[in-house]
Parts: structure tokens; sequence; C-alpha cells
């Protein structure tokens, strides 16, 4: 069982880094809606390291011991929590940080990682061989693993300042659609944002290439690995259910919907091309769950959380040829 946290925790991280990141806009969609309902995007997109995830990584080493810092800091990740990592380890002059990537990391995320000042490893040909590979070499070699909030709380109460945020920017956003892969942001933007609008209506989004926490749910199995069912524009989201994710969602979250790959396309290419925003798959999951599934999502003021802008160069090529045919 994973340490869980509360609205509590998310306020003490929200305090915490509150200096160390930005405080994302809450802007108003051009295209989606009507004259009954808004859509706002919080748009992490723009954040430091353009993701979320730079808000988890500061709480979590600005809570280290000394001793944990002298030894140094790793993590093993596709891209948005490594970069997060080595630019936090960087401004907190910690100088010893290892990412480890899987075999076919976006070119775009390694160049990030480097220009921050970590040192890059490559193991495995897919994110649940390079875990395996990396926690033992980071065991081996002492240093403390930063784990993308699957069971670390400090990492999901850092990345929940999103959800408290967007209720402290809008009184009223009633409904906040965000996407999910092992659950550390949803849980984090579930708890904070409940903890000052406990009325607050949480939509989660998966991609039907790996639903792995809505079939854990289903099952009443955390599937920690998950295979994945064809091509995906969503690496981020990928791999399995995180445990603390597991335990504590399903009190959290109000409904469940799950998108096609082809959605998720289709509504990166709307962002780039309508609303002018780039936008990275995990994101656009959000996007495409408004557009396909209204009635689903339901509320009059919704906030979709934008979690990440760091988008492969050829995959937004591919969705903008595909709009062309």
């Amino acid at each position: 069982m994973a340490r869980h946290f509360t609205g509590d925790d998310v306020r003490a991280a929200y305090e915490r880094i509150k200096g160390r990141v930005r405080r994302t806009p809450l802007e108003d969609s051009l295209y989606l809606g009507d004259d009954d309902h808004r859509y706002r995007f919080k748009l992490e997109s723009q954040q430091l390291g353009r993701s979320c995830k730079i808000r988890g990584a500061f709480n979590t080493l600005m809570q280290l011991t000394p001793t944990q810092l002298a030894h140094g800091v790793g993590t093993v990740s596709t891209g948005n929590h490594a970069i997060a990592m080595a630019y936090a380890a960087r401004e907190l002059g910690i100088d010893n940080c290892v990412v480890i990537v899987p075999v076919g990391t976006a070119r775009s995320k390694l160049d990030r990682i480097r220009f921050y000042g970590a040192r890059v490893m490559t193991m495995g040909g897919t994110y649940n061989e390079a875990l395996t590979l990396g926690l033992n070499y980071l065991d081996c070699n002492e240093l403390f693993y930063v784990d993308p909030g699957e069971f670390d709380p400090r990492i999901s109460a850092g990345l929940g300042t999103v959800g408290f945020e967007i209720a402290l920017q809008h009184p009223k956003v009633d409904t906040i659609v965000c996407p999910a892969g092992r659950g550390g942001l949803l849980t984090g933007v579930a708890v904070g944002a409940k903890a000052l609008r406990p009325d607050m209506r949480i939509v989660g989004v998966q991609t039907a290439a790996c639903p792995s926490l809505i079939q854990s749910f289903e099952d009443g199995l955390c599937y920690r690995n998950y295979p994945i069912n064809g091509d995906t524009i969503c690496e981020a989201v990928v791999g399995g259910a995180g445990q603390l994710a597991f335990e504590m969602l399903p009190g959290l979250v109000d409904q469940w919907l799950v998108v096609e790959e082809a959605q998720i396309r289709d509504a990166l290419r709307f962002m780039a091309v309508e609303e002018q925003t780039l936008v990275e798959g995990a994101s656009a999951m959000v996007v495409a769950a408004v557009r396909e599934y209204p009635d689903e999502v339901g509320g009059n003021d919704v906030a979709l959380v934008i979690s990440g802008g760091n988008v492969d160069g050829r995959v937004l090529e591919r969705a903008l040829s595909e709009g062309e045919d």
C-alpha cells in the first residue's frame, strides 16, 4: 500500500514551490463550447520544461535529506518527468542527476534533458524494460529514485498544485478534465482542486491504446505493467497503473472516458491549427474527450488540463498531413 496524501499536503506543496514554478494561464478556448458551455485550457504546456511535471519534481527534491542529495538522484522516464527532474536538480544545485530512458524516446525530449545537465542512459526497448534495468542501476549506485508518482505522494502532491491553482484562478470552473496514464497527475489534481472546492467534478481520460487504470478498477487489480494496443502518440501515459492512483482515485473521479488514437490525433491537429497551441498527445486526449463526448464530460465551465507541450516534430507533422487528406 502506498502512503496517501491530502489537500493539506497539496497546500504545503503550493507554498513550497510557488517561487520556483510558473502560475500558468487558464485561457478560454476560442472554438470549443457554446452559449451554455465554456471551456478553458490550463496551459501547463507553458510551464518550465513545458510540462506540469516540474511541480512534482521540485516538491520532491526540496524535501530530500542532505545525504540523499549528496549521493544524487535518478529516474526512469519517457520524457517529461525526466526533463522536470533535470531542470529542478540543476536549479537546486544537485550535481549527480541520471535519467534512464527506453530506446525510441523522442529526440526533442532527450535534447531538453541534456540541456538541463542530466546524464542520459538508454536501457531497454520499452518503458517497462527500462524501468526494470534502470531501478537496478540506480540502486547499485545509491542514487535516490524519483518515481513519477506511482508510490511517492510528494510527486502527486506537487502535481496537485495544478488543480489547486485552477480552483484559485476561476471560481466558476465546475469540472476539470485531466489526462491519466499511471495516474499521478490526475490523483493530485483531484485532491488539490477538492481541497478548495469539494464539489469540483473530475473527469479522467485515457487512451484506448492503454486504458490501464480503467481496466485495473474494473478487474480490482493494479496492473502496474499493461500492454499497449497498436501505435500511440501518447507515449507519456502508457505502460501501466500507479499504485497510489489505484488506491485513491475511486473516491475522487466522477467520470472516466476512453478516446481513440484517431480522435487524439485529430484533437492535436485542432489545437495546432485552430487554437494555435502546440500540445503533446497526452494533452490532446482531454481535448478529444470534450470534442467527442461533451455530454459525458458535462459541466458548464470546464477546465482542460493541458499537461505538456513537448510534442515530437514527427508526430505533429503526421497529424497535420492527415488533416490534408
